[in-house]
């Protein structure tokens, strides 16, 4: 029980602090939870194509160039892009409407698909590592989560849509791609500290949009 609660604790964190900030229309619960749900699923292709990728004799370890191939296509890109499909179709909804809708649903999805991969880095890796992903990975899922979120409400509600739905995924992949390739280069000290700089960065940034986007928001009364 208290691994499954140290790995469940930061994801129900990010939820309600996310859905707190859904000022002026919040989204109906059940939708919330399908969307998180879907973001669970998502974890599925993303296992196989590890799985496929390591069968095919890759490894997690090699020159900076191939950890950078490794986080950015093989990590990044794969996981950001599953996570998109489940967001793609709940888009498509009468029921977004207003940007900031955009957000909490990619992050309910992103959060769906962290707390399945925490499980598992939980319940292999114990206790300690369930509290440092608390406060690196599962924000970091989330600020990525936010930034995909931004530019496909830009898409839905402002134009642009190829163009923004291409930079939200693109942000998200660079984003994600940069905090991985930091945590696996080995050989250069202090390399490491890359990733928690690019957490602040989407932290910030994640601000910063959720701000925009609720005062673009219809029901904004101001």
């Amino acid at each position: 029980m208290g691994l499954f609660g140290i790995a469940a604790a930061p994801v129900l964190a990010l939820l309600f602090w996310f859905y707190h900030k859904d000022k002026y229309h919040k989204e109906p619960l059940h939708m919330l939870f399908f969307a998180f749900l879907g973001g669970c699923f998502s974890v599925i292709p993303t296992l196989i194509i590890g799985a496929l990728w390591q069968n095919a004799g890759f490894k997690q370890e090699g020159s900076n160039l191939y950890l950078a191939f490794y986080a950015f296509i093989v990590v990044a890109l794969t996981e950001e892009s599953c996570k998109y499909l489940f967001v793609r179709r709940i888009m498509r909804k009468s029921y977004v409407d207003e940007p900031y809708d955009a957000i909490i649903y990619c992050v309910m999805v992103s959060m769906g698909f962290a707390f399945v991969e925490n499980l598992l880095y939980v319940f292999q890796e114990g206790f300690n590592v369930g509290v440092l992903r608390a406060f690196t990975a599962i924000p970091a899922h989330a600020t990525f989560a936010t930034i995909m979120g931004y530019y496909l409400g830009r898409a839905k509600f402002f134009g642009n849509n190829f163009l923004n739905t291409l930079a939200g995924i693109a942000g998200a992949v660079i984003m994600h791609g940069l905090y991985d390739y930091f945590l696996f280069i080995k050989n250069i000290p202090l390399i490491q500290l890359g990733a928690f700089v690019s957490l602040i960065v989407g932290i910030r940034f994640s601000k910063i949009a959720i701000r925009i986007h609720n005062e673009n928001s219809p029901f904004n009364p101001a």
